[in-house]
């Protein structure tokens, strides 16, 4: 191929595009990648969105052009980024008198130290690991460039198109288009001794970040796109991930026909992108069937899909590994690799001890996905399938639990009681989770019950609060330690308090007569129809703390166009820094500001007065419930 050109010979500083010509010139993309197997295919989605801004440009690429570069800046990426762990700045332009185009990437942390002491000095000899050799033979020039804190790895390529020789080599110095991608990185005899040579340098280094990568993921599709960007194209050619459910964790071996199908084909990765879909299909039809005795996660043969990957891949070796945890089989992982009769034992025992990483990371994803659904369920159970339609009352409600993945502790309710009464109540619950949901069951039906029955306001809330006391410690205790294990000795049951603004509607004509009661909860307000603002309650103790309790009631009439804001405290507490969004009165003033709004509109405005209260996210479940009588 020749010597590899310095920078002078190139004519252009490796690196620097914004120190090279004091901005970015029209015809350069620039990104800063980050420190992920991801990365690769972030720099192929941005060279292409700059593939089409050239065209506007009058750049456009020649197809060969675009397909080696998007292979060159794939693997400089996948060197820089995946094999050295680190993020990676990334410059490909145009040259508008040539064609040719030059793509640079950048590692901040470069694994040979530098020379001359801050004088940026080339380092020509040429670092031949798998992917730069691709790149070598693709490019009409490359380098790499060392500098203090720095390494750069540059190439350009020509948009010439190149003829092979009669011995069918390219001429020139690039030697590269003319060679397919596969026959540049056909198996070579050096081949296996550089794969022991990375092992003993980063296999274990390669686990540990796979394993960090691969635990934090929620959900089990992803890990399957993660492993096959961690397998390929360092330690195969293509993989695929199989994932099975209870359902099709069973059946005979491959290819004998009987059993049940492989599972869900989640996941196919190679190393070029013009064998995916056929590969895809192979592998649909040929999913992998392991026997019910198939001991552990160690490979077994799995046949080769010559005829999906062409003539230049047509033999090669493939192994299956079964993704078990907790002894349940999860799915299969498939690699393959061309040209090789089998496997090197170093790169199947490195494969094996990832598959149990990816298995241990789908076994997670699975349990999280259970638990969401199994706390999506219970949570609509301890919520009314829909508010009951009250005659001359119209009612809107906002209810946004903090926690997705579990049972919230706020809740609300609307239902007739029979005799031309209908109740209400919005609650919140000391704590979220199982023992909270406990509270929830118990107060709600109970709720319900005892309004049905014909009890009062008051003796409504005098039961419940005996109620809890008598039976919520111990039903929230016994969800804790299911949950959690057994109570160590001494440790006192804790009281599972319950705050409560519930109310009794009787509509008559001319508007809505309201008696309702306020245990430990934010007070009501009242918005009449002329603007003003007031509390319609009295404070009283949380429900759940004082033995006897006697509640008291208060009773007003709502007119027509008169509101009744009804919030947990999500809303009167929600911080801006040191402040309460209700400091100062702040919810009254805001609700003032509603006279003549529908109730909808009521409670979109405060909803949004919540969310863009503060900077971040809302920390605490949100619920309110506006009645307004028409």
């Amino acid at each position: 191929m020749g010597a590899i050109p310095t920078q002078r010979e190139t004519g252009f500083r490796a690196g620097e595009p914004g120190a090279r010509r004091g901005a970015a010139a029209a015809g350069e993309v620039c990104a800063t990648l980050p420190g992920s197997p991801v990365a690769p295919g972030s720099a192929r989605a941005l060279v292409r969105t700059a593939f089409t801004k050239w065209r506007d440009l009058g750049l456009a690429v020649p197809e060969r052009l675009a397909d080696e570069i998007l292979v060159v800046v794939s693997e400089l990426v996948t060197n820089a980024v995946v094999h050295a762990g680190t993020q990676a700045e990334l410059s490909c332009r145009r040259e508008p008198d040539t064609g040719a185009c030059v793509v640079e990437v950048t590692d901040r942390h470069p694994s040979r130290a530098p020379r001359g002491h801050g004088q940026e000095t080339a380092y020509e000899p040429p670092e031949y690991g798998r992917g730069l050799r691709l790149v070598a033979a693709l490019a009409q020039e490359w380098g790499i460039t060392y500098r203090t804190g720095a390494k750069t790895v540059w190439a350009r390529l020509s948009a010439d198109e190149r003829q092979p020789d009669e011995d069918g080599a390219a001429a020139g110095p690039g030697a590269g288009p003319c060679l397919g991608v596969a026959e540049i990185l056909a198996p070579e005899p050096q081949r296996a001794e550089r794969d022991r040579e990375w092992l003993g340098r980063g296999a274990l280094s390669f686990l540990a970040e796979a394993s960090d990568l691969l635990a934090g993921q929620l959900d089990e599709d992803l890990v399957a796109s993660l492993t096959g960007q961690l397998v390929v194209p360092r330690l195969a050619d293509w993989c695929a991930v199989w994932l099975e459910d209870e359902a099709t964790a069973r059946g005979g071996l491959w290819g004998d026909g009987t059993g049940a199908p492989g599972g869900r084909l989640a996941r196919v990765w190679h190393g070029s992108e013009n064998h995916l879909e056929q590969l895809r299909l192979a592998l649909e039809k040929d999913p992998p069937r392991p026997a019910d005795d198939a001991p552990g996660s160690g490979p077994v043969p799995y046949p080769w899909p010559g005829a999906a990957l062409g003539p230049r891949e047509a033999d090669g070796a493939a192994l299956a590994y079964r993704l078990v945890a907790g002894g349940r089989p999860l799915g299969t992982l498939v690699i393959g690799r061309a040209g090789l009769p089998r496997f090197p034992d170093e790169i199947t025992g490195l494969v094996e001890d990832l598959s149990r990483r990816v298995a241990l990371g789908i076994g997670a994803a699975r349990q999280y996905a259970r638990q969401a659904t199994i706390s999506a369920v219970l949570q609509r159970g301890l919520l009314p399938g829909a508010v009951a339609e009250i005659p001359g009352l119209r009612s809107a409600l906002v209810y946004e639990p903090c926690d997705q993945g579990g049972p919230s502790g706020d809740f609300y309710d609307l239902f007739p009681a029979g005799d031309g009464r209908w109740c209400f109540a919005v609650g919140d619950v000391q704590g979220k989770g199982p023992e909270a949901a406990v509270v929830i069951g118990l107060a709600r039906p109970w709720l319900r019950l005892l309004a049905r029955e014909g009890y009062g306001v008051p003796d409504v809330l005098d039961r419940l609060n005996q109620l809890l006391l008598d039976d919520a410690t111990e039903a929230a205790d016994a969800a804790a330690r299911a949950l959690a294990g057994p109570v160590a000795p001494g440790d006192a049951p804790q009281t599972r308090f319950l705050s409560l603004l519930y109310g009794e509607l009787a509509p008559f004509e001319g508007g809505v007569r309201c008696t309702l009661a306020c245990a430990g909860h934010p007070l009501p307000l009242l918005l009449t129809r002329g603007g003003d603002v007031r509390t319609v309650a009295h404070p009283q103790t949380l429900l759940g703390v004082i033995e006897d309790e006697t509640y008291l009631c208060d009773s007003f009439e709502l007119a027509p166009g008169d509101s009744l804001l009804c919030v947990t405290d999500g809303v009167t507490e929600r911080r801006s820094g040191s402040r309460q969004l209700d400091d100062g009165d702040g919810l009254a003033a805001a609700l003032a500001d509603c006279a003549g709004l529908d109730a909808d509109l009521i409670a979109d405005r405060i909803r949004d007065l919540v969310h863009g209260f503060g900077e971040s996210p809302p920390e605490d479940d949100l619920a309110l419930l506006v009645l307004q009588a028409q």
